[in-house]
């Protein structure tokens, strides 16, 4: 969801809480998947998780002569007008992508099981509740945070319409 150029902090947020939703959806994706041992690749299930990436770091905010008017109380200050650009149509998307754990599960022993080895041991799919758990509640923390954050940047429109 992409608002207006005036509202970075809005699209700043969305970014973020649909980031943090996909964290979320592939922890109850793993979590459904905790007893899974055969795939359709033929192995038990790996273990999925997020990485959230963005071509634009702090150092390649560009400043542009055209409207803020810095006071400057030595001479190695900005003597010009600048204006700092975020969030414009120009910035790379936040990429985001699905990366599998590689480790290995662990072996359990039950000969009854259809997947089970010559010896009986069946390879269990490498997610641990706990950990999943914990993801869920990080996740949940910066969807909140985000949200919490652009019900800010909510209010201060309304009052700046009010002034």
């Amino acid at each position: 969801m992409k608002v207006g150029l005036n509202f970075n902090g809005f699209n700043i947020s969305s970014k973020g809480m649909g980031i943090q939703r996909k964290k979320m959806d592939l922890v109850a994706e793993n979590i459904a998947n905790m007893d899974t041992t055969k795939t359709k690749s033929g192995k038990s299930y790996q273990r999925k998780f997020l990485v959230a990436s963005s071509g634009n770091k702090p150092e390649n905010i560009q400043l542009n002569k055209s409207t803020l008017q810095l006071k400057t109380t030595d001479p190695e200050h900005f003597s010009q007008e600048v204006d700092i650009q975020m969030g414009n149509d120009q910035d790379p998307p936040i990429k985001t992508k699905e990366v599998e754990d590689t480790t290995e599960g662990t072996l359990v022993y039950m000969p009854e099981h259809p997947d089970a080895n010559e010896k009986g041991y069946v390879m269990m799919p490498n997610v641990n509740v706990i950990t999943e758990m914990v993801d869920m509640i990080a996740a949940s923390r910066g969807y909140e945070s985000n949200l919490t954050a652009f019900n800010s940047s909510k209010q201060i429109a309304k009052d700046t319409l009010e002034i």
